[in-house]
């Protein structure tokens, strides 16, 4: 068995081309699918977050709304930018969201992509301090995010409140149980893969990776899961972990599969460059007819590794057809794969 759950970027374009052509179209399609994909018997509904672009930016109210319009399926992000956040608020936004939905946040932070803009984070009143990088300055966000959502106080009361305070040093609120073990991070190092499990985080792992060895990616991936795996039972935490990959995954079982993802031109990886200097591997996208299909990811070592399997949607095909996406998926492929 295996959560199987869909990833959306929340694009959104003003094109005849596009079925998303505005912000509000992205976030309501988006609510629409998670509906959607419940109803179909899929694990998790996750959006990405990028900030100064046509897609979801802001993501608690929408894992709010989703969650209101939901029962089972686990709402997540994949991922939050740290380095644009803070920390004590997105604390109590999360606690909202995941109280909203009845404890089923499941929230993907990490460090951030390449922008569509220059040291973003400075807009949003951030920067590092002297002698970190963003990177460090991401992480410092984290670990702080992380301890507020334990619930202990740690604010000194007010002698003189407007309204009574319980009694000692007071905490965020809302504060929700147990949202500090469903904390994702996203890794595209081995090294952060390991850092996450020291700090009790689950690991996120995507179609990106800095390459590190030059082997396949799925064959980087897993290795990277297993470090993370190491490195977890070193640091005595008593809970299993939780992993999951993304993948472009599309069964052809129809013209318009056929169509949109049947020219057979993406079963390769790809390298290029972050920042000009990290070499960095991008996994395959899988496009074929079900026996094949799952064949070719019977292949994938990391898929295999990870408990969770978020597939990447065509947000901008539509509401209809990226539910097809998913449907095709769960009948088709999951039960030959041992998923379903």
């Amino acid at each position: 068995m295996k959560n199987i759950g869909f990833l959306s970027f929340g694009h959104w374009t003003p094109s005849a081309s596009s079925q998303t052509r505005s912000a509000g179209d992205a976030l309501l399609q988006s609510i629409d699918l998670a509906v959607a994909a419940e109803e179909l018997g899929a694990d998790g509904a996750y959006f990405r977050v990028h900030h100064f672009a046509r897609q979801l930016a802001a993501p608690f109210p929408l894992l709010a709304a989703v969650g209101a319009r939901t029962k089972k399926i686990e709402i997540g992000t994949a991922v939050i930018d740290m380095r644009y956040e803070n920390p004590l608020y997105m604390a109590e936004d999360a606690g909202s969201a995941d109280l909203i939905a009845g404890g089923r946040l499941q929230l993907g932070i990490s460090r951030g992509s390449p922008e569509q803009v220059i040291d973003g984070y400075r807009y949003f009143g951030y920067a590092p301090a002297d002698g970190q990088t963003d990177a460090d300055m991401a992480r410092r966000h984290t670990e702080v995010f992380l301890d507020v959502l334990q619930g202990k106080g740690f604010a000194q009361p007010n002698p003189n409140p407007m309204f009574p305070n319980p009694p000692g040093l007071l905490r965020l609120e809302p504060h929700s149980e147990g949202l500090r073990e469903r904390i994702w991070w996203g890794a595209s190092t081995n090294a952060t893969a390991e850092w996450a499990a020291k700090q009790g985080m689950n690991l996120q792992s995507s179609t990106l990776k800095i390459d590190e060895s030059g082997k396949p990616f799925h064959v980087q991936q897993a290795e990277q899961i297993r470090l993370y795996r190491d490195a977890w039972k070193a640091a005595g935490h008593t809970r299993d972990p939780r992993v999951s990959v993304s993948r472009s995954i599309f069964a052809l079982v129809d013209d318009r599969d056929r169509a949109y993802f049947g020219r057979g031109n993406e079963g390769e990886d790809k390298v290029g460059y972050l920042h000009g200097t990290e070499r960095a591997i991008f996994g395959r996208s899988f496009a074929a007819e079900p026996d094949a299909l799952i064949k070719q990811l019977k292949g994938d070592e990391a898929i295999a590794e990870a408990d969770t399997l978020l597939l990447t949607v065509p947000n901008q095909l539509g509401v209809d057809y990226n539910a097809h996406v998913i449907e095709a998926i769960l009948k088709h492929v999951a039960p030959g794969m041992g998923w379903r």
